[in-house]
């Protein structure tokens, strides 16, 4: 797997925590304390959790239309 830049990985984050997937601002200077390896965890971390998250709102979503549909 390609390794990442600092600065790639700041943006693969950024774009994580949006909710539309437009990129958000975080202060840039704060991302500069982390190592690449502590980078990699939040990236990895932020996957991981949207993920697990959009699996149970879809089936709601689902569930709520199915409910909601007039036939």
């Amino acid at each position: 797997m390609q390794e990442l830049t600092k600065t790639e990985l700041i943006e693969e984050i950024k774009h994580l925590i949006s909710v539309d997937g437009t990129s958000v601002d975080i202060n840039q200077n704060y991302l500069e304390y982390f190592t690449i390896e502590e980078l990699e965890d939040m990236r990895n971390d932020l996957i991981f959790k949207k993920e697990n998250i959009v699996a149970p709102t879809k089936e709601y979503v689902n569930e709520l239309y199915e409910k909601l549909s007039i036939e």
